[in-house]
């Protein structure tokens, strides 16, 4: 208290002495001209003859001047020479003593003063007086001093002398006339200001460096080196640099500019550290290194051209101080405690860098503001140093220097929230942390006592591991533990932990102690049973799934052919039509529906049959209860007709039908997947024959499915041996009756079956996944031929070709690829290759069947939406499909009805007013074409044009109505 009293008073007293002398001099400065004799009053301690001198620059190396009139009236000339070659700048003033008495004065011209030196080219300082000569007695005397010159003027009594100075150049900051006690008065009174002010800046860079040594963040070493680089510039400022490294006075341009470009390279690195930048985004880390590198090429540049490096380094730190402040802003508001901490700070230094600017650009001229500059400096670094050391100083007893194992891993404890668990082996006493009890809803101290009273809260099935574990660790005095175990809570559920930790042997070599850790597991394991329950069961309906319902018939098996009792028999259930439901409905109104199925099957079970989901909409029963061909037959009976009841969904009711096939067990070695593919040859004989029909296995059926699957194989090669042939079914363009395209249709050359339409084998192609390379080959041939086409006969517009795509191809990702691969491998007209999908096709997943189309249409290719008018909720996503055309069905062009004109009227209008065009399939008749003609659709397609045809055939096609069209 008593150094911090002492300090204030010395600082009050050397404000008060300054402010009394500058008062002095702005007292005696008057209104005089530079053509003026100035008195020299005996009472005034300085007069300011900055503006009453009178200049004469760039007039050579000799000046010619008129001296004042003397006492005796007498105007006598002077000529005065240049002490240095090249001189040509010059001041002359006119000093009076109206006085009896001899005056001295000293003439003093600052090297440096901060009020008016500018922002850009700042004036940093140097020699302003060379030599004065006068129109009288002798030449006034050079006095020693760091900081100005000072030249000792001795007026005689009621003389009148013309002064003539010789300047270094033409910049004159400041020039006072001094009565010598005041200026040594003023001297002292700075000099114990600045000597406080450099002891304070000395003490804090020292302490700032010595911290850095002790914490080892970059926070540290920015902030020390920001101390030190304000304790350099105040020692230029003060002229205590000259001194130490005997610097010639007035030649420190150089170590000035070099000490303002630190100072705002100490500013980037202290903002950058202590905001921790680095975190927040790499691009700050960027900025801050490129900033850096340019600033700290200015000290470079200081020393060719000091001022430009100066007035560089002083226009960064304005922008630092606003971007400084813009980022602390954007913290503060995101709650970092570090920004809203140097958020004072920062104003504080905005205003010291406003004051500076005022001062620098001339805005105060006051001789206190430098020194009131520097010691506002002093104060914002002590500031940022308080604020440094408050995170120094917070983390408590932990060093962030290096640190031990064993406090490493206390760290890595707390650091994991783990509950810490210990047990004193030798008193039989086990200690767990309170998050514990917190946990399992228990009173503090519930867990802590002798490990036969911790296996009251410990499940039944848990005790003997948990026992057995802990008594193998302590006699083998070895290993680790690491135990899965339930806890009892309050409410009396049970809560799963994982125990992990080590015995810790004491100096005989025996367990002392048993010390580690306990994690809540319980949303693991509740995720991991989920998993497992998921992994066999339906996630839809929680039925045991297809895995689940092998595995219970493998069992059941394996117990009648054991013991000869409990014959199982297997009845498949397959909804009859149920896609026709999905596309109608919606997918969410066929999983309510699904649901209700599974509910209704599920009451007629009994408890030790199993009911399972097979497939989409497949169910499967492994019936036990009933072992009579006759029971199991009216069982299956009881389970269709339980499916026939009507599922009530809003105001309308839906009738479901099932096809129902059985396999009795028949005493064979069959397997479990064969017995299952008994039933399902059963009830795909009973969907064959209508559907909602029971049909039981007999080995007649079963080369009926073995053509099935001689089928299948022949379609795996069928593309190899080229028997896959792709014929063309022309597109009518109605208003001019030229064929306007094509669409490409598939067709089997069978080598025992003939040929085979695309209905016998696409829907086979699809439920073995032979659809994607059947689709490909048709998509690269048409578009192959297509091409050919457009290159032969070079019609005006262009001909199109349509291919179809299933299910199967728009679900899978690589349709996009295969499309663009076929577009870059051929060359057509854009959009003449016109992809066709069905409408309950893109109704399965609008949002997917959306994003498909859209990049489709991006390649280069058009689409068409075929069928339309069959599906459902088609007007409400029509707008969200890129289509280019709509093919109407053939039932809305030559079908019965009274309604089907207008609903044809309707649908062509629609297409047209969402600007597509019609194509309409099924015009087999002049009167349909008439009628389509009517309605303004753009094409048509159907018998009346012709079949689908081959490639040859279609050529001859193109040709001859092209003939048709030029005559």
């Amino acid at each position: 208290m008593d150094f911090l009293r002492s300090f204030l008073v010395s600082i009050l007293a050397g404000f008060a002495i300054l402010a009394g002398v500058v008062a002095g001099a702005s007292v005696a400065a008057g209104p005089a001209r530079a053509a003026e004799t100035i008195t020299v009053p005996l009472d005034v301690p300085a007069l300011d003859l900055t503006n009453v001198v009178e200049p004469h620059f760039n007039v050579g190396d000799k000046l010619q001047v008129s001296s004042a009139p003397g006492p005796d009236g007498i105007v006598r000339r002077i000529e005065v020479r240049a002490t240095r070659p090249g001189s040509s700048d010059w001041i002359v003033f006119t000093l009076k003593n109206n006085t009896d008495e001899q005056i001295d004065r000293l003439l003093v011209a600052p090297y440096f003063r901060l009020a008016g030196s500018g922002l850009i080219n700042p004036d940093l300082g140097a020699t302003r007086i060379v030599a004065i000569s006068t129109s009288q007695g002798f030449a006034p005397e050079r006095q020693a001093s760091q900081e100005a010159d000072v030249f000792l003027i001795t007026l005689d009594p009621r003389t009148v002398v013309t002064f003539v100075v010789e300047l270094q150049s033409s910049k004159l900051p400041q020039l006072l006339l001094w009565e010598p006690e005041a200026y040594k008065d003023s001297v002292n009174a700075y000099t114990l200001y600045r000597g406080i002010i450099l002891g304070i800046s000395g003490l804090l860079a020292l302490f700032l460096t010595i911290l850095f040594v002790v914490k080892g963040t970059m926070m540290f070493p920015a902030t020390a080196a920001m101390a030190w680089s304000v304790l350099a510039y105040l020692c230029i400022d003060f002229g205590f640099w000259n001194k130490v490294f005997m610097v010639q006075a007035g030649n420190d341009q150089v170590y000035r500019a070099g000490v303002e470009v630190m100072l705002a390279t100490t500013l980037v690195l202290f903002l950058y550290s202590y905001l921790n930048l680095n975190r927040w985004h790499v691009s700050y880390s960027h900025v801050a290194v490129a900033t850096v590198v340019v600033l700290l090429g200015l000290l470079g540049v200081a020393v060719i051209d000091p001022t430009t490096a100066a007035g560089i380094a002083r226009i960064s730190l304005a922008v630092l101080a606003v971007v400084g402040a813009g980022l602390l802003a954007y913290l503060a508001a995101h709650g970092y405690d570090r920004a809203i901490m140097l958020v004072p700070t920062w104003l504080l230094l905005i205003a010291w860098l406003i004051a500076g600017g005022l001062t620098v650009s001339g805005g105060l001229v006051n001789d206190l503001v430098q020194p009131a500059l520097a010691g506002g400096l002093v104060l914002i670094v002590m500031l940022i140093g308080f604020t440094v050391m408050q995170h120094a100083f917070a983390g408590g007893t932990v060093s962030q220097g290096a640190i031990g194992d064993m406090e490493r891993r206390a760290l890595a404890v707390i650091g994991s929230g783990d509950v810490i668990w210990d047990w004193d082996v030798a008193r039989d006493a086990i200690w767990t942390s309170p998050e514990a009890e917190d946990m399992l809803g228990l009173e503090a101290g519930s867990l802590e006592g002798a490990a036969r009273d911790w296996l009251e809260f410990i499940h039944p099935q848990d005790k003997d591991p948990f026992r057995s574990t802990l008594d193998a660790v302590v006699e083998q005095r070895r290993g680790r533990v690491s135990l899965t175990f339930r806890l009892r809570a309050a409410d009396g559920h049970y809560r799963w932990f994982q125990l992990r930790a080590r015995p810790v042997l004491g100096s005989d070599g025996e367990v002392v102690r048993c010390a580690g850790t306990l994690l809540d597991v319980t949303d693991a394991k509740t995720a991991e049973e989920r998993m497992l329950h998921d992994a066999v069961h339906d996630n839809l309906t929680g039925l045991p799934n297809r895995e689940l319902f092998l595995d219970r018939i493998a069992s059941a098996l394996t117990r009648t052919r054991a013991d000869g009792t409990g014959k199982p028999s297997i009845v498949l259930i397959d909804i009859d039509r149920f896609k026709q439901v999905n596309d109608s409905l919606g997918l969410s109104v066929g999983d309510s529906m699904l649901l209700t199925v599974a509910r209704r099957l599920a009451r007629q079970i009994k408890p030790q049959d199993t009911l399972a989901r097979i497939s989409g909409d497949q169910f499967g029963v492994l019936v036990i209860s009933e072992q009579e061909p006759e029971r199991v037959a009216a069982f299956a009976d009881v389970m269709r007709r339980a499916l026939r009841a009507p599922i009530t969904f809003g105001d309308r009711e839906v009738f479901l039908t099932a096809s129902i096939g059985v396999a009795l067990y028949d005493g064979s070695g069959k397997k479990e997947d064969d017995f299952v593919k008994d039933a399902e040859i059963a009830m795909y004989h009973a969907k064959r024959l209508g559907g909602d029909r029971i049909e039981a296995f007999r080995p007649s059926l079963r080369a009926h499915s073995e053509d099935m699957l001689a089928l299948e194989s022949d379609l795996r090669r069928a593309l190899e041996r080229e028997e896959i042939k792709v014929l063309y079914q022309p597109i009518i363009r109605l208003a001019d009756d030229t064929v306007a395209g094509f669409e490409a249709l598939l067709r089997w050359d069978h080598p025992r079956r003939g040929r085979l339409p695309a209905g016998e084998f696409i829907p086979l192609a699809e439920r073995t996944g032979l659809i994607i390379p059947l689709g490909l080959f048709v998509l690269e041939r048409a578009a192959r031929q297509l091409a050919q086409w457009q290159e032969e006969l070079g019609s005006e517009p262009p001909i199109f070709v349509s291919v179809n795509v299933s299910s199967r191809q728009l679900i899978r990702h690589d349709l996009i690829n295969d499309v663009k691969a076929v577009l870059s491998r051929v060359d057509i007209a854009r959009g003449t290759l016109k992809i066709e999908i069905t409408e309950s096709l893109v109704m399965e997943n609008p949002e997917y069947a959306a994003k498909v189309l859209t990049r489709i249409k991006e390649l280069g290719a058009s689409l068409a939406l075929d069928d339309f008018g069959t599906g459902y909720s088609s007007l409400a996503y029509l707008q969200r499909f890129p289509f280019d055309s709509i093919k109407i069905d053939r039932q809305f062009v030559h079908g019965d009805g009274k309604e089907r004109p207008v609903l044809l009227r309707s649908i062509v209008s629609l297409a047209h007013d969402l600007g597509m065009e019609v194509i309409a399939e099924g015009a087999e008749s002049d009167a349909d074409v008439h009628e389509l003609r009517g309605l303004k659709a753009e094409y048509a397609q159907g018998f009346h044009y012709g079949q689908p045809m081959t490639t040859d055939e279609a050529r001859k096609l193109l040709a001859r109505k092209l003939r048709q069209a030029a005559q």
